[in-house]
């Protein structure tokens, strides 16, 4: 898959090399077989630059079709000029993701700090250096009635998050880890066991729901 860079309209035709360099990193990342990564097209009003994945966490039910469990997003932006809310970087990691969990775990108070937990460890886990977090964590519970009393309640947790990526003295980010660790949070939050250490990670069949 190539990850695709796009430029707010009006910023010119040159993409700074520290850009292009961070998203040739995104696309080194490397997934677990669970997760479904393609390029999706990033916003444009955001920042003068911005690339952008989604992912769904697939797993085999044993039934005819894979169970999509998990869902997110992870939108990198970048503005040479820098922005205090940025913590005074020149790249932001976006993050949204969006997980089926069990129905009791909606009503545990502890949930939300849970959630935001299994980011800044994923962060960490990948050693992905940065600053400037922050975010939510949502719960979302449905039940049905009448005509659709028989469904079963559901129940998915929401993470939406943003962090700044520290860039080296030249100003280059790698963001192969920020990537890594996006996708580690999908899959603790629909709760695929950690990959036991030692054990190597075959890389994901990324872009194949879609053209590069």
């Amino acid at each position: 898959m190539v990850v695709r860079e796009e430029a707010r309209p009006g910023t010119g035709s040159a993409v700074p090399d520290v850009f292009r360099a961070a998203v040739a990193s995104m696309h080194a990342a490397v997934l677990r077989p669970e997760i479904f990564c393609e390029e999706m097209p990033a916003p444009q009003r955001i920042a003068p630059y911005a690339s952008a994945l989604s992912a769904d966490v697939t797993v085999d039910t044993g039934a005819n079709e894979p169970a999509d469990l998990g869902t997110g997003r992870l939108i990198l932006l970048h503005d040479p000029e820098g922005n205090e809310a940025w913590g005074g970087g020149t790249f932001r990691c976006v993050l949204y993701t969006r997980a089926e969990v069990e129905v009791d775990l909606i009503s545990d108070p502890m949930l939300g700090e849970v959630g935001w937990s299994w980011l800044t460890e994923a962060l960490e886990s990948h050693e992905a250096d940065y600053l400037a977090a922050s975010g939510s964590v949502t719960r979302v519970a449905t039940e049905s009635f009448g005509g659709m009393a028989e469904e079963a309640a559901t129940a998915q947790v929401e993470i939406r998050a943003s962090w700044t990526p520290r860039a080296d003295e030249n100003g280059y980010v790698d963001v192969r880890p920020h990537v890594e660790a996006w996708a580690e949070l999908m899959c603790t939050a629909v709760g695929l066991p950690p990959v036991p250490e030692g054990v190597a990670v075959i890389p994901s069949r990324r872009g194949q729901r879609g053209p590069a």
